[in-house]
């Protein structure tokens, strides 16, 4: 007999497998269109009688995954097998009615159990919670909420108006949810943790310095991704105007907010394929050039009232639990999925060129020679590709989380600090990007969606398991167990064919990109 449960708008009615009751497409906030559109999310709609929840609710509007365009030679995974395993996921259709989330409860009567709410990525600009299943979560005792959220220009329009950020508006919303009703599913309100991947993990970076997010959470877990990812409000303006150009519109709200949601996603394409093709820093701003993302997180003075990564440097966000970790080889993956890989040269490294994915060191940051001298040295086998790989895992991940991770241990105000880095190689990949999340899940299987074609044919399930037990641990208790991080030891657990706490294990790194943003 599936279980009902009351929430503060009404009865849902969820399912019930193997122990595990369910409740999908959960609506949190109104429809964010019609008068809503392109303003901060409204509370929800009650309903009368017994809402089915049964079924993945509606995903926001968002532009089609990027294209891929090759493999790297000896690869054991052609990217393709990768790529179409994304349009294998069972996704529920884009909707108006899409902000809603995911429950799963070993027990709707239960009382205190320990809650975890998870923000997938997707570049700020793909939002989905189709791949993304709590039931292991929930076996093991834990609540698990996976939401969905705006992205692109639907999120992070920004037009210098008083309104911004909206998919964090939207993060805020989902947790206030959760604060008014998970003890409805036997959690407790006042022991959240909120975890995620790559933009997933970067929002988390921002919530962590956000008024509006302070007391909705008491723990957070940032899984290849940190406080850095941000754009100034003067480079998210002209990029609105380049936006409001292509649709032919005043730069306004209430212009582009008229625009029919195909047109707005259509421009949305096509900016992004002129950034791409023409990485002025003059014309988008050095923080949009480097990211390749033009809708993210904006510095608007209120919503983000500065660099998160300088607030949590003051002490912002001190009293939450920390873990944050890296994949050893995060970036690589984006250099397979388009083929540029065996194409990047010694050449483009040290010239200016920037463009479809051929990246000088210098669009870094770095002194090329200098730099590519330290990682040659690091890395003396590696191919012109591998070294663009490591740079830019370094600039993206790896660095952004060191320094999060210092500045949270060091601002010494109640919440412990743990890092981590997920060191498993996938066959013929490496320890890529994203390739750790079906390990937190304890989904690790060549058939999990989206992610189980990156893993080969047999991942190790005692991996799963103990990286799995270890988010729980967390969660449960604050302590994911081992050593905390802190700026003498700089103990990081590095989860791997044989998983063990490593000192320092970064020092070249830090030294080399010291000062460099």
């Amino acid at each position: 007999m599936n279980v009902v449960v009351r929430t503060a708008s009404g009865e849902l009615r969820g399912s019930t497998a193997a122990g595990v009751h369910s409740f999908l497409g959960v609506p949190y906030a109104a429809p964010p269109f019609g008068a809503n559109r392109l303003q901060p999310p409204q509370p929800a709609e009650p309903w009368s009688g017994v809402r089915n929840a049964t079924m993945l609710g509606p995903e926001p509007p968002q532009v089609a995954p990027p294209p891929t365009g090759g493999t790297v030679t000896g690869a054991a995974e052609d990217w393709a097998d990768v790529s179409s395993a994304f349009a294998a996921v069972d996704r529920a259709a884009p909707s108006e009615d899409c902000l809603n989330l995911n429950v799963w409860t070993p027990d709707p009567g239960a009382a205190k159990l320990p809650v975890m709410v998870w923000i997938q990525g997707g570049m700020f600009e793909l939002s989905s919670t189709a791949a993304y299943d709590g039931s292991r979560f929930a076996r093991d005792g834990v609540v698990c909420v996976v939401i969905n959220w705006r992205p692109g220009a639907e999120g992070f329009l920004y037009l210098d108006d008083g309104i911004a950020n909206l998919g964090l508006l939207d993060q805020v919303a989902a947790l206030q949810w959760v604060q008014a009703n998970i003890a409805a599913f036997g959690g407790d309100p006042g022991n959240v943790t909120v975890f995620g991947e790559s933009a997933g993990a970067m929002s988390i970076g921002m919530l962590l310095a956000m008024p509006l997010a302070e007391g909705l959470f008491t723990r957070a877990i940032l899984q290849s991704g940190a406080a850095h990812q941000v754009t100034p409000a003067g480079d998210a303006l002209r990029i609105a105007g380049y936006l409001a150009g292509r649709l032919g519109v005043p730069a306004t709200r209430e212009a582009i907010a008229a625009v029919g949601v195909q047109r707005l996603l259509e421009a949305q394409t096509a900016l992004k394929t002129v950034l791409l093709a023409d990485p002025d820093p003059e014309r988008w701003g050095q923080a949009v050039v480097a990211s390749t993302m033009p809708w993210q997180p904006v510095i608007d003075g209120d919503i983000l009232p500065g660099p998160p990564i300088e607030r949590i440097t003051a002490g912002t966000g001190g009293e939450v639990d920390v873990i944050i970790g890296t994949n050893t080889d995060d970036w690589r993956l984006w250099l397979v999925a388009s083929g540029a890989m065996a194409r990047i040269t010694i050449d483009i490294l040290s010239g200016p060129v920037r463009a479809y994915g051929y990246q000088s060191l210098a669009a870094y940051g770095l002194q090329a020679e200098q730099a590519l001298s330290a990682y040659r040295m690091r890395y003396p086998e590696a191919t012109p590709g591998d070294l663009l790989a490591a740079v830019q895992t370094d600039w993206w991940m790896r660095i952004p989380a060191i320094r999060l991770a210092d500045a949270h241990a060091a601002a010494h105000a109640g919440g412990g600090t743990y890092m981590y880095e997920f060191d498993w190689a996938a066959p013929g990949l490496g320890a890529v990007h994203a390739v750790e999340v079906p390990f937190v899940f304890d989904t690790a299987a060549p058939d999990a969606p989206l992610f189980g074609p990156l893993l080969g044919n047999d991942p190790p399930q005692d991996l799963a398991r103990s990286m799995h037990a270890a988010w729980v641990s967390f969660a449960g208790t604050g302590d994911p167990g081992w050593p905390r991080y802190d700026l003498r030891r700089r103990a990081t657990m590095r989860f791997g064919a044989v998983s063990r706490v490593v000192e320092d294990p970064r020092p070249w790194e830090r030294a080399l990109w010291e000062g460099i943003r």
